[in-house]
C-alpha cells in the first residue's frame, strides 16, 4: 500500500515542497454547499483509512435547524468517509502546512450515500456513462466583493477600491474596474496556483464590485470539487484585503445578480465525438434533443438551481438574467444559450443556475434534464429571435412554486434519486417556514402605520 503522501497530486505535492504537512482537513460539501468535516493533525490521518461524520449533516438548513427523512428515526448514524486523493489541495491561506481532501461518502454497508451532493452528481454522470457518452462542463462562477458587513440588518455596499471610491456599476469588461480590486484578484491567482486549480479568465461584470470567474471545460465531478473549492479561497482572498466575497443571488438592490452559466457538450466515450454535431458539422438531432430535455424539464429543479428565497430576486427583465426557458443562438436574453464555437465544441449554456446553489447539484439537475432530453428524443420549441425578456415569463417565481414542481416530477425523481429528493424538498421547505417568520423593513415602513 503507498504512504497517502505517495498519493497525492502534482500541485500538492509542490506546495509541500518536501515537507511534511501540519493538518489535514477532511471535507465534504453538504446541502447547501457548505464545506462540513473534521481538521486533524496530519500524523493521525496518516493512521486512519477512513472517518465517520453524523448523516445529519445533510438534514441541515442553511439557519442550522434540522430536519429529518420521513418514516426513519432520527438517529443521526455515522457515515464513512474515505479520502479521494486526487483532490488533495493545498488550503494557502492557513498559518501552517494544511492540505484539504475531499471525502467519498457511504454508509456502513459500503454504498453511496444517496443524499451527499457529489454522490447525486456521480449518478448522473452515471447514466451518461452507461448510453457511452461523458457528459462535459465548463462553469463560469460570478460573484461580488462587498465592503465587511458585520450587521445583516444594514444593507450590503459595494467596497473601497484603491482609487479610494467605491466600486462603480455597469462598467462590464472594464480592466480598470477589476484593477480597482486587483490585490484581491491577485491572491485569487495565487491561491489558486497553490491549489492547481486554473483558471480559464476573470472580468468585470455588469455589478459594482462584481467579479465573473471562467473555469476551463471538463468532467463535471471535477468541475463541481474545484467550484467548491474556489469558493472558499475566493472568500479567504478577500478577507485578507478587509472586504467579503459572496455567491449569494442577489446580494444589493438595484444590481444584476450573480450567476453559476453551465456550458454543456457531450461525447462519446469510445471516440471523443461530440455527439452535438455530425460529421459535416451540421447540429445533430441530438443537440436538439438536449435542448428540449432542459426546456421541458428544467421548471421541475428550478428548488435546486434557485434554493433560496434571494435566488428569485436575480430573475429580472434586463438584469442579465433569464425569465423563461427560451433558446437562441448568440443571444444571451434567452435561458438557453448556444454559444458561437466550431463544430467540435458545439455546446449550449444554460444561463438559470445562481451562484448560490451547490455546485454539485446544479450542475447534476442541469445534466439529468438534458439526459432525459437525449433519452425521450423530444424537439425543444422554435429557436426565439430577438429580446426574451418580452416574451412570458416560465420559471417559478418563488420557493413555494418551485417546489410544488419539484415535488411533481417523477422522471427527475427517477434519476435524482427518490430518497435525495425527499430530503432535499423536506430541508428546503423548513428554510421557506422559517424565512417566512421574519418580518421584513418593508413591511415594517409600509404596513406598521398605514393599514
Amino acid at each position: 500500500m503507498p504512504h497517502w503522501l505517495d498519493q497525492l497530486p502534482e500541485a500538492a505535492t509542490a506546495y509541500l515542497g518536501g515537507r511534511k504537512p501540519d493538518e489535514v482537513e477532511c471535507i465534504v460539501a453538504d446541502l447547501a454547499g457548505v464545506a462540513r468535516g473534521k481538521a486533524m493533525p496530519a500524523s493521525k490521518f496518516a493512521t486512519q483509512a477512513r472517518f465517520y461524520l453524523p448523516n445529519s449533516i445533510f438534514l441541515q438548513t442553511i439557519t442550522g435547524d434540522w430536519t429529518y427523512i420521513p418514516g426513519q428515526a432520527f438517529i443521526e448514524p455515522d457515515m464513512i468517509l474515505t479520502p479521494d486523493f486526487t483532490t488533495a489541495t493545498a488550503a494557502p491561506w492557513t498559518a501552517d502546512l494544511t492540505l484539504q481532501v475531499i471525502h467519498d461518502i457511504s454508509d456502513q454497508a459500503g454504498n453511496p450515500v444517496s443524499i451527499a451532493p457529489r454522490n447525486v452528481l456521480k449518478r448522473i454522470v452515471g447514466l451518461y456513462n452507461a448510453r457511452g457518452w461523458k457528459p462535459i462542463v465548463a462553469p463560469e462562477m460570478e460573484f461580488f466583493l462587498v465592503a465587511r458587513n458585520p450587521n445583516p440588518a444594514e444593507p450590503v455596499e459595494a467596497p473601497i477600491g484603491r482609487s479610494g471610491r467605491k466600486a462603480a456599476a455597469r462598467q462590464a469588461y472594464s480592466m480598470s474596474a477589476v484593477d480597482e480590486y486587483g490585490p484581491v484578484i491577485d491572491d485569487i491567482y495565487d491561491f489558486a496556483e497553490a491549489q492547481g486549480l486554473e483558471i480559464d479568465g476573470i472580468l468585470q461584470e455588469g455589478g459594482a464590485g462584481q467579479v465573473e470567474l471562467n473555469l476551463r471545460h471538463g468532467d463535471p465531478v471535477r468541475l463541481a470539487d474545484e467550484i467548491f473549492f474556489f469558493k472558499r479561497l475566493i472568500r479567504e482572498a478577500a478577507l485578507r484585503h478587509d472586504c467579503y466575497a459572496t455567491f449569494m443571488a442577489k446580494p444589493i438592490e438595484n444590481e444584476p445578480g450573480s450567476a453559476m452559466h453551465i456550458h454543456h457538450s457531450v461525447v462519446e466515450t469510445v471516440t471523443g465525438r461530440n455527439i452535438f454535431s455530425e460529421s459535416d458539422g451540421r447540429e445533430s438531432p441530438a443537440f436538439m434533443h438536449f435542448i428540449a430535455g432542459l426546456q421541458t424539464h428544467m421548471p421541475s429543479v428550478v428548488a435546486v438551481l434557485a434554493p433560496y428565497v434571494n435566488s428569485y430576486r436575480r430573475y429580472v427583465p434586463d438584469f442579465a438574467a433569464p425569465i423563461n426557458l427560451e433558446w437562441g443562438r448568440d443571444n444571451r436574453t434567452t435561458g438557453l444559450r448556444v454559444p458561437v464555437a466550431e463544430p467540435e465544441a458545439r455546446r449550449v449554456e444554460n444561463r438559470l443556475a445562481g451562484m448560490d446553489c451547490n455546485p454539485y447539484l446544479g450542475i447534476a439537475a442541469s445534466l439529468a434534464c438534458g439526459y432525459l432530453g437525449l433519452v425521450e428524443g423530444a424537439q425543444p420549441k422554435p429557436e426565439y429571435k430577438g429580446d426574451a425578456y418580452s416574451g412570458d415569463e416560465s420559471i417559478p417565481r418563488n420557493v413555494s412554486e418551485a417546489l410544488d414542481l419539484f415535488r411533481a416530477s417523477p422522471a427527475m425523481r427517477e434519476v435524482l434519486g427518490e430518497e435525495f429528493c425527499v430530503v432535499y424538498e423536506s430541508v428546503k421547505t423548513l428554510e421557506y417556514k422559517e424565512f417566512l417568520q421574519v418580518i421584513s423593513p418593508w413591511e415594517r415602513e409600509h404596513l406598521l402605520l398605514n393599514v
